[in-house]
């Protein structure tokens, strides 16, 4: 079986074990029909002349719409008896709206021209179980439906298999970071040029370029002009030969014989452009990514250099350290800078944000069921997305692989039923 699901992307294989995990639950009657309706609200439902839905009760009719043309969504209501408008003053309207999790808003109506207009604006997403009360004449009328959208039922083992992970919203401290660009440079005070210190005679050379040396190892053996004596060149620090300029039988004549580089430790030298310059301050957190092998490392700026380069960039450094030898001198890097800190009284996390009609959502649980929250965001830095309003604090959201919610919703048509 794994080598089965190995064959497909995460995407797809998320997709079609949702689909066979809901189609092998054993669900209930109710839960059933929840599912079918999970993602709007009735349909087939009769309209009336202003495009709302008609409810009727022997000869009284109520047409009941949700108004939202230059004003926030709100409902409106005409009632008739026997084909004839009814005054609106001569019917007294009660609308609960039960919405996930049990909260209920009360809305009570009062005339307004020909036209019974709500008291409570309706706020998104418009999802809920709709009770009214309406009398006339002495005579109450009562009707009750579903107006679902955005919403679906996931039993928790499949919600187990489809790696559906969800987070408390609540505050968070965003760390404000910039990009940045450069690369891998060899660390200039971990380099070593060795020359013999006196002419003479190349007798021996033991390593050659490229070959890791350590620190007292000999590198060569030299005869005196002087003296005729031997002395011995050996390296003043562990590292790679990196040139040798030795071959026996050479005279030495006061040339660079060897250079030895440590690469234990390397340099990012980071290219800063003139608008962020400001931003980017001595001591700040880095994460560096290898573009070639995708390895991130973490380190702090240690030196904004003075003079600018020729692109008009300014370089900042960060010293790295490579004992593993994973970072090489000459590969390119990305860097994301911090460069402030911001407090949001509530976020959640990006990756958990879906597009749902025209807002930007994510998806709230509740038991079993999970269900759209259209959020007004602030700021969005790195992991984080500050939410201003459409959210609860404490609200539990779907995290990560949200699009598995959105996609079990959309298979039903979601829509915006008024």
């Amino acid at each position: 079986m794994n080598a089965t699901i190995k064959t497909y992307s995460p995407v797809i294989f998320m997709s079609l074990l949702l689909v066979a995990l809901l189609a092998a639950c054993d669900a209930t009657e109710s839960q059933q029909a929840l599912l079918s309706t999970s993602a709007h609200g009735e349909t087939g439902y009769e309209k009336g002349p202003h495009r709302g839905r008609l409810l009727k009760d022997g000869d009284f009719t109520l047409e009941l719409a949700i108004f939202e043309t230059g004003v926030p969504p709100e409902f409106r209501a005409w009632a008739t008896k026997n084909g004839q408008a009814l005054n609106p003053g001569e019917v007294d309207l009660n609308i609960k709206l039960t919405r996930l999790g049990g909260k209920v808003d009360d809305i009570n109506f009062v005339p307004h021209g020909d036209v019974l207009r709500g008291d409570t604006v309706i706020y998104e997403p418009h999802s809920f179980i709709v009770t009214i009360n309406a009398t006339h004449d002495n005579t109450s009328h009562t009707w009750e439906y579903n107006n679902f959208e955005g919403r679906t039922k996931i039993e928790p083992t499949v919600a187990e298999a489809l790696e559906i992970e969800t987070l408390i919203a609540g505050p968070v401290v965003m760390q404000e970071t910039i990009t940045v660009y450069g690369r891998i440079a060899v660390n200039n005070e971990r380099i070593r040029k060795i020359s013999a210190r006196f002419d003479g005679m190349i007798k021996s050379v033991a390593p050659s370029q490229g070959e890791r040396v350590h620190k007292g190892q000999e590198l060569a053996t030299v005869e005196s002009n002087e003296s005729l004596q031997l002395f011995t060149i050996t390296a003043p620090i562990s590292g790679v030969i990196t040139r040798r300029d030795a071959n026996p039988g050479e005279q030495t004549d006061g040339r660079q014989l060897f250079t030895i580089v440590d690469t234990s430790s390397v340099w990012a030298e980071l290219s800063i452009f003139p608008a962020h310059l400001a931003q980017v301050k001595t001591g700040a957190p880095v994460t560096i990514t290898d573009t070639t092998s995708g390895q991130t490392i973490n380190g702090k700026i240690s030196q904004i250099n003075v003079i600018a380069e020729a692109d008009q960039t300014v370089k900042a450094r960060v010293v790295l350290d490579n004992k593993k030898g994973l970072l090489h001198p000459g590969r390119y890097i990305s860097a994301k800078i911090t460069v402030g800190e911001h407090s949001a009284a509530l976020a959640v996390k990006r990756m958990g944000l879906q597009s749902f009609r025209d807002f930007t959502v994510v998806y709230a649980q509740i038991n079993d069921e999970y269900e759209v929250r259209m959020l007004e965001l602030g700021l969005q830095a790195g992991e984080w997305a500050e939410v201003l309003g459409g959210l609860e604090p404490g609200t539990r959201y779907v995290s990560k692989n949200s699009y598995v919610i959105k996609a079990d919703i959309e298979k039903s048509g979601a829509s915006h039923d008024h």
